[in-house]
């Protein structure tokens, strides 16, 4: 199975549009196109996570004026993107199908592919201490690395293939419940990843 990206090159940088932060404020956060082929036979549907495993360990270091976040900080991921029962005839998502600005508390009912249920990312807990962002923050929200962090962050757009139609995951399901639904039902798995830094230094992904 094969997946690509006509928002971003492999590898390369995922444009602003298409990114949660900019250095100045917030971006476009549309999410970007994909499209897949080369489907095993037996696939009932698909699952898509967007995983940045880049993330600071320590979120009291993201955006202070007064330090920088080195290279070799420790790092955990932060999920952007989960879905779950996209239909096995699905090929492609369009770009800012799914997202398309960013919504303050997070999108209640993302729009998306037909059949498909979209999780919680992590802005949910990263937003919860602030009065205005606060909330369930659901579908897909795009990029937006600490701008004083030196390392450039990469986000891996991963597709599973499946051989059950419907995903056993809660209504309120994160990346984790998605990960322990899916074992021993993935049929095939390709994955796309773009990189994203707001830093100006921050060294090459």
């Amino acid at each position: 199975m094969r997946i690509h990206s006509d928002s971003f090159a492999p590898g390369q940088p995922i444009p602003a549009a298409f990114a949660a932060g900019t250095p100045d404020s917030f971006g476009g956060n549309r999410n970007p196109h994909l499209a897949w082929d080369e489907v095993p036979a037996g696939t009932r549907s698909f699952a898509l996570l967007c995983l940045d495993p880049d993330a600071p360990t320590d979120p009291s270091l993201a955006g202070r004026d007064d330090v920088e976040i080195p290279v070799a900080h420790p790092r955990g991921t932060f999920v952007h993107w989960a879905v779950v029962d996209l239909p096995a005839e699905l090929r492609a998502i369009e770009a800012g199908s799914a997202s398309d600005g960013v919504t303050p508390g997070g999108k209640r009912r993302p729009p998306g592919p037909a059949g498909a249920r979209q999780g919680l990312n992590d802005y949910t807990g990263w937003f919860a201490g602030d009065a205005d962002l606060a909330g369930d923050w659901f579908g897909y929200d795009g990029p937006y690395p600490p701008p004083n962090d030196l390392r450039t962050h990469r986000y891996f757009f991963r597709l599973f293939a499946l051989d059950v139609e419907r995903l056993d995951v809660p209504e309120r399901f994160t990346a984790g419940d998605v990960q322990r639904a899916m074992q021993g039902h993935v049929l095939a798995e390709a994955t796309v990843w773009g990189s994203y830094a707001l830093h100006p230094g921050a060294t090459p992904a």
